[in-house]
């Protein structure tokens, strides 16, 4: 609720951290971290998607087995997802900007830029499984990209969400 109204547990000012904002200025900080957080996220997913467009014109995409070529389609999906995903705020923003709705576009922005993050995670996971599957075994491309994956799902989510109140 507002600023003079019982607080939310799931406001930050819940958690001992009371800042002497208001809600308009709540709402326009948290957007501006997300978008923040939106540059540094969506610039690694613009690379990989790159890198990912460009690969079929090389000489030796034509040596990837179907499973491979699976694997390709799969990661490229993921990352054209994750950058849908993570763009989306930057959209809502300038779609809604000064219709009085930011409340609403830093909720729905939060959620894209979740669902974004775990699209990268995976689109890099696919594509790490993928480049290892064609230069090592396929126990070694597993055991690498296990890690990968793990990696994300632990600093990314898994951290973050025991750290929670």
């Amino acid at each position: 609720m507002g600023a003079t109204g019982p607080q939310d547990p799931r406001d930050e000012r819940a958690e001992g951290h009371k800042r002497d904002e208001s809600e308009a200025e709540r709402d326009d900080r948290n957007l501006a971290e997300l978008l923040q957080e939106l540059r540094v996220a969506g610039l690694g997913v613009q690379v990989l998607f790159g890198f990912l467009l460009s690969l079929p014109f090389t000489n030796r995409f034509a040596q990837l087995s179907h499973g491979q070529r699976a694997l390709y389609l799969l990661s490229l999906t993921l990352a054209a997802a994750a950058t849908a995903l993570l763009g989306g705020p930057v959209a809502y923003h300038r779609l809604v900007f000064r219709r009085g709705q930011k409340e609403g576009l830093v909720r729905a922005a939060n959620v894209m830029a979740i669902l974004g993050l775990a699209a990268v995670g995976l689109a890099i996971s696919a594509a790490v499984l993928l480049v290892t599957s064609f230069v090592a075994s396929m126990v070694t491309a597993a055991l690498i990209s296990a890690f990968v994956f793990l990696s994300f799902a632990g600093l990314w989510f898994a951290f973050p969400l025991s750290r929670r109140r």
